[in-house]
C-alpha cells in the first residue's frame, strides 16, 4: 500500500535537488544534503534524527569510498605523469596497424579510464588522435570515436573508477563481480558506441585536427607490456579473490591458506595500496622521477578525487534518508506487488536523472540512493549487476547539460548540432547495450 505523504515527500525532494542544480547551479554535493533534509522534514523525522541521518549516511558510507578512490586518484596521477597512457596507445596502434587504429583506440580507451578519469584520459590522448588524422586524411571521428567510447565506457561501468565504486558501496554490491560484470557489459558497448557507430558517421561528418603550434617532442615511454602490468594488478588481485571466496570455491579446503591471503591482498585497498607502491617505484623512482615530484603528483590528485569522496558521501545521506523515513520499504514493496523488476527500475532512475542534470556521477549516486532501500537481502551477485545496470542509465544522452558534451564539441571541432548527431548518439548506444547485457546475464544469475 502507498503512502502518498511519503512518496510525496521524496518526489519534493527530487524536484527540488534539480532544480538546485540546474537552475540556481547550486554544488551537487549541498545540494544532495538540502534535499534529504527536506525529504526528512515532510516524511516527519525529528531535527535529531535528522541530524544522526546525515552523520550515518556519510559515515556508512565514505568508510570505503575514500579510501579506495583516493587511492585510486594517486594511481592513476602517477600513471598520467609517466606517460603510460600514450605508451599504451602507440603500442597498441603499432599492433594493429592503421586501418583497424579505431579498435587498438577503443582498447587503449577501455584500459586507461579504469584509473584515469575521463577527461584527463581523453586531453592526454587526443594528440594521438590528432596525428593519426593528419597522416590519413580521414575523418578525426573515424579514430576519436572509438576512443572516446572505450573512455566512456570504462569510466562508468569498470572499478576503480569512482562511479561505480561509489555505488557498488552504497548498494552492498561486491565489487570483484562489479569489475566482472563492468568489463562483460562495457567492452561490447564501447565496440557498438565507437567502431561500429563510426562506420556510420565518419562519411557524413569531415572533420580536420586542428593546424599544429608546436612541434611534438619524442619522449622515453614505458613499455606496453609494463604498463598493462601495472594497471592490470589490482584488478586481477581483486577478482582472483571474489572468485577464491565465492560458492564454487569455498568447500575446498585445501584453497584455505591461499583463500585467506587473498582476502588480505585481494581487498580494494590492499589491492590499490600494492599497485601504488609498485607504480611509484616503477614509474616514478626508476624512471628518474624525484621523490619531492611524486609526492606533489600524488597530492594534488586528491583534489578532484576529495569532490567525488563528498558527492558519494551525500548521496549515502539521501540513501540512508530514504531508509530512515520508510520510504524505501513502502517502494519495495510496491514493486514486488506490481511485479516491476528491480533492473528496469535502477536503469530507467538514473537515466531520468541523468538526461535532467548532466553528470554521470550525480546520476549514479542518486540512482544509488534511491535504489538502495528496495534491495531488501538481495545477494551482492544481483547488486553487483543492479551496479552496472545504474551505470548503463548514467551513460544516456550526453547533450548540453553535461561538461563531457563540451570537452568533445570543443576538442574535435564539433558545432553544438553535431556533437547532438553524433556523440549524443553515441552515448546512448553505449547505455542501451551494457543494460541489453545486463538483461542477458540476469538469466543466468
Amino acid at each position: 500500500m502507498l503512502d502518498w505523504g511519503l512518496l510525496t515527500a521524496v518526489f519534493i525532494g527530487i524536484v527540488v535537488l534539480l532544480i538546485l542544480i540546474l537552475r540556481f547551479k547550486v554544488q551537487a554535493f549541498i545540494s544532495l544534503l538540502i534535499a534529504s533534509i527536506l525529504v526528512g522534514l515532510l516524511a516527519g523525522l525529528d531535527p535529531s534524527e535528522i541530524i544522526s541521518t546525515i552523520q550515518d549516511g556519510m559515515g556508512s558510507t565514505l568508510g570505503f569510498v575514500a579510501t579506495v578512490v583516493g587511492l585510486g586518484a594517486m594511481f592513476g596521477a602517477i600513471l598520467e605523469h609517466s606517460g603510460g597512457a600514450e605508451a599504451l596507445a602507440r603500442s597498441l596502434i603499432a599492433k594493429f596497424g592503421e586501418e583497424k587504429a579505431p579498435w587498438a583506440l577503443m582498447l587503449t580507451g577501455l584500459v586507461v579510464a579504469i584509473p584515469v578519469f575521463f577527461d584527463v584520459a581523453f586531453i592526454i590522448l587526443v594528440p594521438i588522435v590528432y596525428a593519426l588524422q593528419r597522416k590519413t586524411g580521414k575523418s578525426l571521428l573515424f579514430y576519436a570515436f572509438p576512443l572516446l567510447a572505450g573512455l566512456g565506457s570504462a569510466h562508468v561501468f569498470i572499478p576503480p573508477t569512482p562511479g561505480p565504486v561509489a555505488v557498488a558501496d552504497i548498494l552492498n554490491a561486491d565489487l570483484g563481480w562489479v569489475i566482472i560484470f563492468g568489463v562483460l557489459a562495457g567492452l561490447p558497448a564501447a565496440i557498438v558506441g565507437g567502431p561500429i557507430f563510426t562506420r556510420f558517421i565518419t562519411n557524413r561528418i569531415q572533420v580536420a585536427a586542428p593546424e599544429l603550434d608546436v612541434q611534438p617532442t619524442e619522449t622515453r615511454l614505458p613499455s606496453f607490456g609494463l604498463i598493462l602490468l601495472i594497471i592490470g594488478s589490482p584488478i586481477l588481485l581483486i577478482v582472483t579473490n571474489t572468485i577464491l571466496n565465492s560458492p564454487s570455491f569455498e568447500s575446498n579446503t585445501s584453497l584455505e591458506t591461499i583463500r585467506s591471503v587473498f582476502q588480505l591482498i585481494g581487498h580494494p585497498f590492499t589491492a590499490l595500496i600494492i599497485a601504488n607502491i609498485i607504480a611509484w617505484l616503477v614509474l616514478g623512482l626508476k624512471r628518474g622521477t624525484s621523490k619531492e615530484t611524486l609526492l606533489d603528483i600524488m597530492t594534488k590528485s586528491m583534489g578532484p578525487a576529495g569532490i567525488i569522496i563528498l558527492l558519494t558521501g551525500a548521496g549515502g545521506v539521501f540513501k540512508q534518508t530514504l531508509v530512515n523515513t520508510g520510504a524505501g520499504e513502502m517502494m519495495a514493496a510496491f514493486f514486488a506487488d506490481k511485479g516491476l523488476g528491480i533492473l528496469f527500475f535502477a536503469y530507467i532512475s538514473a537515466v531520468l536523472i541523468r538526461v535532467l542534470q548532466g553528470s554521470a556521477t550525480v546520476a549514479m549516486i542518486t540512482a544509488a540512493g534511491l535504489t538502495a532501500p528496495i534491495l531488501v537481502d538481495t545477494p551482492p551477485l544481483e547488486a553487483s549487476l543492479i551496479v552496472i545496470a545504474i551505470a548503463a542509465g548514467a551513460t544516456i544522452l550526453s547533450h548540453v547539460n553535461d561538461s563531457g558534451f563540451w570537452l568533445v564539441s570543443k576538442y574535435l571541432g564539433l558545432s553544438e548540432i553535431q556533437t547532438l548527431k553524433t556523440w549524443s548518439i553515441a552515448t546512448t548506444l553505449i547505455s542501451v547495450t551494457g543494460f541489453l547485457v545486463v538483461l542477458i546475464l540476469s538469466l543466468f544469475i
